[in-house]
């Protein structure tokens, strides 16, 4: 039996394979309300069942928290797209059509037990900006106390790779806002029940993994590829996720999202899919600075980097290059090793490179910082 039961504060990632109605699931599946579910569309029965217990996990004193896909699915189907959405402006599109779409019905489900839910749109940049960061934890916080179900869900509309706004798959999203909100399990449903020591859709004699302690290599090399039509996270990209959620000291469980009573089942310690073990928690400014995505990148000399290894500060003295624009009190990687929180502007950077402490005020002003970035400023990949 898993010792889940004092998890108070538990964030749910709903895959967009597992809320889609799809032929081969082998779980009978009623009509919701009278309402006809079209193949490939929002499964309205199985909202409502998770409606069914998030409403059990709220009368138990948790906190449920959820991180919905299906938005661009969604909005594809409304307009009749049957193939995989391609483009950065279909996709918007599709997303801007599909999200109060999808948000209507797990109103509507999840008023039925008498659930009041909050739609919580983010992209990249929200979590990147310290200050946005902490205005959205507050928010978060506030909701929770007010007996409110949080929907999180990536802002698809705006956010896309190629501006660094997007994160690329909701299983990622739903690890770093685990990590931020100081979440005590983070429970991924998806179509495969755990994770396996090979492909269970291609592979018959693949074994799944109760527990698994430690992310090695050879882990990560069972992982396979990407799921359904409109999804694109894969068994890879939830181990990004677990490694994220790990470093937050926060447990991880993979599973089938369509098996019965699935939530409060675990809760109850029932062994039922992939349970990722934590490892110590960093602290949360330093997962913050980590899982952060750089707004540029500066090159440094061997010196430079042999001094922040041994917790020393950056200087100027060490900087060789500046990569990109970005503004004062930004994430920067660091020889593409590390991340630190500068001070100074990729403008300003350049202006000091390889000068000397002493004469950074008389190039900047007498009200400019001395140091590129402190120890606690700093935090290797």
């Amino acid at each position: 039996m898993r010792e889940l039961k004092k998890s108070t504060r538990i964030v749910i990632k709903l895959g967009t394979n597992v809320l889609t109605t799809r032929q081969e699931w082998e779980v009978s599946v009623p009509r919701s309300q009278g309402r006809e579910i079209a193949e490939g569309h929002i499964d309205l029965a199985y909202l409502h069942r998770i409606a069914h217990q998030i409403s059990r996990l709220r009368s138990l004193g948790k906190h449920p928290i959820l991180v919905t896909s299906g938005a661009i699915g969604m909005g594809a189907l409304e307009l009749g797209i049957s193939r995989k959405v391609k483009g950065i402006d279909l996709r918007q599109a599709c997303a801007a059509i599909g999200q109060p779409l999808l948000m209507q019905e797990y109103r509507s489900a999840f008023a039925v037990y008498g659930l009041t839910i909050a739609q919580v749109l983010i992209t990249r940049e929200v979590l990147n900006n310290r200050t946005s960061y902490k205005n959205l934890r507050n928010s978060v916080e506030t909701l929770l106390s007010m007996g409110v179900v949080p929907i999180f869900n990536e802002n698809d509309a705006v956010s896309t790779d190629e501006i660094g706004t997007a994160f690329g798959d909701n299983d990622q999203l739903s690890a770093l806002i685990a990590s931020k909100i100081d979440a005590e399990l983070l429970v991924i449903l998806s179509d495969i029940d755990g994770f396996y020591d090979g492909d269970p859709r291609t592979n018959p004699q693949a074994k799944p993994l109760l527990t698994i302690e430690e992310l090695t290599p050879d882990i990560y090399a069972l992982a396979g590829g990407s799921g359904s039509e409109f999804s694109i996270g894969g068994m890879v990209t939830k181990l990004k996720a677990v490694e994220i959620a790990r470093d937050a000291g926060c447990p991880v469980i993979i599973t089938h999202g369509r098996l019965a009573d699935i939530l409060p089942r675990l809760l109850e310690g029932e062994e039922i899919g992939t349970l990722f073990v934590p490892s110590v928690p960093l602290r949360n400014r330093t997962r913050w600075l980590k899982n952060a995505r750089p707004a540029g990148s500066i090159v440094i000399d061997k010196g430079a980097m042999q001094a922040i290894q041994n917790k020393k500060s950056l200087l100027p003295k060490g900087i060789t290059q500046v990569v990109g624009s970005f503004h004062e009190n930004s994430v920067v990687s660091v020889n593409g090793e590390a991340h630190i929180l500068c001070p100074f502007s990729s403008e300003q950077l350049r202006r000091i490179m390889g000068r000397h402490t002493e004469e950074i005020r008389s190039i900047l002003g007498p009200e400019a910082k001395e140091l590129i970035a402190r120890p606690e400023d700093t935090v290797f990949l």
